[in-house]
């Protein structure tokens, strides 16, 4: 919490930067898009009406405390900018675990489709006609196998993330804040029983443009995960913290990747370091997009 508290009140405090005067008349930069420019954190930009999207991503979530555990979720989505400052995604997701061993999961290793969503984010403020970048983001899903022990349920659960991020120097260093409430109900079709969960948490990240279109980072994320939607049941807590990259290939092509390693945290039912009862040791995310 602390170090994203700073973080905020960093773009926060950041001045706007300045229009110096260009004798040499040189041409201006690309307009940087911070929509997927951060990895697990999502940028405030929307792209112009007509936009259209397509996107291939793979989430990998690896290592609990005993065994061995790997859950692959791969997505493929859709985007499209119908009006002003709003985008929405319509994404199928597929999954893919191999656990063994693990303390309170079953053994498994099998594929699937997974599920769907649709999101839809709306743009508040304009980064660059604003002091600060600002988006709402809600993204109702549906999902019939748990992304955790990959058991057969049905699940349904909204998304909700208010982002914020702001150039921190011009075509050079932008920095990225989002605030996250993730209440999810499941019900397990082998003995019929629901389970309610949420996640809170807040997220926050630099990126570095070393030479024109690649930009490199590192961004951290405090998770708190809740065993009941109302936050009145805490379950756990988790630090992650990690590297990432982004890389505009031409007009149409882009890639990203991140790197999340779990570095403090704790379970409530669990007296070791770190919460791997919750959350996993080690989390990566890959994105490729085409943009028609």
């Amino acid at each position: 919490m602390i170090i994203s508290a700073i973080a905020l009140a960093a773009l926060l405090a950041v001045p706007g930067p300045a229009i110096a005067e260009d004798n040499d008349k040189r041409a201006p930069a690309a307009k940087i898009d911070t929509e997927h420019l951060f990895g697990f954190n999502t940028g405030t930009d929307i792209g112009e009406v007509g936009d259209r999207e397509l996107e291939g991503g793979l989430d990998a979530r690896l290592a609990k405390r005993i065994g061995s555990y790997a859950a692959l979720l791969p997505t493929v989505g859709y985007e499209i900018v119908p009006v002003q400052n709003l985008r929405l995604e319509f994404t199928t997701s597929f999954s893919y675990h191999d656990i063994a061993g693990v303390t309170g999961l079953d053994d498994r290793r099998q594929a699937a489709f997974q599920g769907a969503s649709i999101e839809a984010r709306y743009r508040l403020l304009d980064r660059e006609k604003s002091f600060i970048g600002l988006a709402l983001d809600v993204e109702p899903h549906w999902g019939r196998i748990d992304e955790t022990s990959g058991a057969p349920v049905d699940q349904y659960g909204v998304d909700i993330a208010i982002l914020a991020d702001k150039t921190l120097v011009e075509n050079r260093i932008l920095g990225v804040f989002n605030l996250i409430y993730e209440p999810e109900a499941t019900r397990s079709r082998m003995s019929g029983a629901w389970m309610r969960e949420a996640t809170l948490g807040v997220s926050t990240g630099l990126m570095w443009q070393v030479q024109q279109n690649l930009f490199v980072g590192a961004e951290a994320r405090y998770l708190r995960r809740y065993a009941a939607i109302g936050l009145d049941r805490f379950a756990g807590h988790a630090l992650f913290i990690g590297p990432m990259a982004f890389v505009k290939l031409d007009d149409h092509w882009w890639a990203s990747a991140a790197l999340s390693v779990q570095v403090a945290g704790r379970a409530v039912d669990d007296p070791g370091p770190l919460d791997l009862t919750n959350f996993e040791r080690v989390q990566a995310k890959f994105r490729v997009g085409y943009n028609f």
